[in-house]
């Protein structure tokens, strides 16, 4: 509509223009055939007609010492005895010789017809052009708005749809071939993509379970070994170091299925949460944690009531808790601070700022650590799984994470 509109614009302009051209042009033939009755007149009666012989073309005579004047034409003003006003005008200037004097001859037509025909053509031409502008109008919003429901239908589908969930795509049937060719391959994608995805999903599932399997039986093996005092004090601490690699890959396990879950949306027991109690519960679970490091731990807490998975909530404020305590320094400072939306974890540790762009992927971690690199990671998932907005930077000397709800 946008293009048919600008089209009709251009063109009406470019036809009002070759209107008036064309109309300019039929005046000058008839100016032209005037000043040549004139000079036939002239020629024949050898006198200058009266203002009355003409019609009511206006003709004036001016005694010129010139010998030639060429033939032009141009606009002027047209007076009208009849309707006693003035208006536009066309005429013609030419040299006519009587008795041997030079007179500059002027004719003079009223333009009022052919202006007149002029704007009747150009009523019509917009009275058409706001016709179809209106036609093409009822035919998008109505004729196409009815063939395109089913495709914005089907697309709603396609934005709604869950890999996870059971259902399938519910598109609706059309009589237009292209349309039904992209249903075709749609219900062809969804059902290759939820195939799948259900073969990865019970891979990662057994796989985790067949995993947790030996490293059980290797962890019961190591509790029973570890405890025999037979041992000399080498043996203990590669039994030891075993034990810990052991622990460490079975929170990597169950870290990377629980990595698995968020990311699938596989989690939605959702309900009304307190996240001043569940913060207060932490403290008490971490203090005996927070005390061997005589790390001192500041904290305001407001009432805030958030929606969300208690286990993934959970998860999220004992990672952030488990982060500010691991990183910290011995003696060091963790404050806390829960005011409106915001919720503000901050510790001291290592001098100068974090990588900001890498700290929440995968397996990024300090030389010194020894947790999985996936803490802040699954931090970040989980609020993305609920549209918060988590940030991090650097208050010299405490290093700051920001979840605004």
């Amino acid at each position: 509509m946008l293009v048919t509109l600008c089209v009709l614009l251009v063109a009406g302009i470019v036809y009002y223009i070759a209107i008036g051209y064309i109309a300019n042009n039929q005046l000058d033939t008839s100016l032209t055939d005037e000043i040549e009755e004139v000079t036939a007149y002239v020629n024949l009666n050898q006198r200058l007609p009266r203002p009355i012989d003409f019609d009511e073309d206006q003709t004036s005579f001016i005694k010129t010492g010139q010998k030639t004047i060429p033939r032009i034409f141009f606009d002027t003003l047209y007076h009208n005895p009849r309707e006693k006003n003035t208006e536009a005008g066309r005429a013609v200037e030419g040299l006519i010789t009587l008795k041997g004097e030079n007179y500059k001859v002027i004719v003079t037509e009223s333009k009022e017809a052919t202006e007149y025909l002029t704007q009747l053509i150009t009523g019509i031409t917009l009275a058409l052009t706001a016709l179809l502008l209106g036609i093409l109008t009822i035919t998008n919003r109505y004729i196409l708005g009815g063939l395109w429901k089913p495709f914005y239908h089907n697309l709603q589908q396609l934005k709604a749809f869950n890999i996870a969930g059971a259902d399938s795509l519910d598109l609706k049937e059309t009589n237009i071939d292209e349309f039904e060719e992209l249903n075709s391959a749609m219900l062809t994608m969804s059902s290759r993509v939820k195939n799948e995805y259900q073969n990865l999903k019970t891979f990662t599932e057994n796989a985790s379970h067949e995993m947790m399997t030996p490293i059980a039986v290797i962890t019961s093996k190591l509790d029973t070994l570890i405890q025999d005092e037979t041992l000399r004090p080498e043996q203990y601490a590669q039994i030891n170091d075993i034990y810990t690699a052991t622990n460490k890959l079975a929170r990597l396990n169950q870290s990377l299925l629980l990595l698995v879950k968020i990311e699938n949306d596989l989690v939605q027991d959702n309900y009304v949460l307190s996240l001043k109690e569940i913060i207060e519960e932490k403290l008490h679970q971490f203090h005996e944690l927070i005390q061997s490091k005589h790390i001192g731990v500041i904290y305001t807490l407001a009432d805030k009531e958030i929606t969300a998975s208690k286990y993934l909530v959970d998860i999220l404020i004992n990672n952030l808790f488990s982060n500010a305590i691991k990183h910290n320094n011995v003696y060091g400072t963790i404050r806390i601070s829960l005011s409106g939306n915001i919720l503000v974890f901050q510790n001291t540790g290592d001098e100068g700022p974090l990588n900001g762009g890498e700290i929440f992927e995968r397996f990024k971690k300090s030389k010194t650590s020894e947790g999985t690199g996936l803490g802040l990671t699954i931090v970040k998932n989980i609020c993305s799984q609920y549209n918060f907005k988590l940030s991090y930077y650097f208050e010299d000397p405490l290093h700051t994470f920001q979840i605004e709800f």
